[in-house]
């Protein structure tokens, strides 16, 4: 019962979403405002035609959890989860304009699950708080009935000549051949929109998680995967990500040189531009 509330709620949103991008009104709505955050699990209408395909797009931290911190060239210390809602934004409205529906997992400095007290350890969210999230985002995606998810991140290494390009795809779900092609793609074309505007980053290629994830609990330890692309394990990820879905860190934001295009604009756009790319194609190849 409750899943056919859902599914009916959801359509009267989508209704009345379709109703306010006739009249004027901004066209984004809260899929479900009462599960998530405020600002979070956001649906955003196509601005031009109607593919009648929906994305998510995940982007990394956020809130009470800044994710890696990296610093720039000139020193200027940024925090990871700037930096991923300002390219999914991006990329939001580039699949927008090519007529896709797309579903953000936060549209501002917010976490995407409500959380409480227990969920954070200071100001900052606690191992559970931060598993709380991630199973929120799955969540977020299987709500929208997306055909493909794709989560932003930049990584961090302990060398500051570190750096590179990489994406992760989970090989232990019954759709892996997918969520590999569409690895490989947001791979190639990151890599190559980077390339563009001169920067040839390593291309450290498509590689699956299904041996990797958090090893910050013992119980993240034994999943061994990335909770928004991984399988489900009853009582640790009880409704995992339902569609072919891939991890971007497109640079490391501790090497400077990289760190400072990821906080630049012109950096943001081209990453959004290849993941962009690369969807589009997924999407409209068998």
């Amino acid at each position: 019962m409750a899943v056919l509330i859902t599914a009916t709620t959801e359509s009267r949103r989508v209704a009345a979403h379709r109703h306010a991008s006739s009249t004027g009104v901004p066209p984004r709505t809260a899929l479900d405002p009462a599960a998530f955050a405020p600002g979070a699990c956001v649906v955003f209408a196509p601005t031009s035609g109607n593919r009648h395909r929906t994305v998510f797009l995940d982007a990394g931290h956020g809130g009470p959890d800044p994710g890696g911190q990296g610093v720039t060239t000139t020193g200027r210390r940024i925090d990871e989860k700037t930096e991923t809602l300002a390219t999914v934004l991006d990329t939001t409205r580039l699949l927008r304009a090519d007529g896709y529906r797309v579903v953000v997992s936060r549209t501002g400095d917010s976490a995407v699950a409500r959380l409480s007290g227990s969920d954070l350890s200071g100001s900052v969210m606690s191992t559970s708080g931060e598993r709380k999230d991630l199973v929120a985002r799955a969540r977020c995606a299987n709500l929208a009935g997306a055909a493909a998810l794709v989560s932003v991140h930049f990584n961090l290494d302990g060398y500051a000549s570190t750096g590179g390009a990489i994406t992760f795809f989970d090989a232990d779900r019954s759709f892996s051949a997918r969520s590999r092609t569409l690895a490989g793609l947001l791979q190639r074309d990151i890599v190559a929109a980077l390339a563009a505007h001169g920067w040839h980053v390593s291309d450290r290629a498509a590689t699956s998680n299904s041996t990797g994830g958090s090893t910050l609990t013992s119980e993240a330890a034994a999943y061994g995967h990335l909770i928004i692309l991984g399988p489900r394990k009853q009582g640790y990820n009880d409704h995992p990500s339902a569609m072919p879905g891939a991890l971007v860190e497109p640079l490391f934001i501790s090497n400077p040189a990289e760190g400072s295009i990821a906080h630049s604009r012109t950096g943001q756009q081209a990453i959004a531009a290849g993941i962009a790319r690369a969807l589009d194609q997924f999407l409209t190849t068998p």
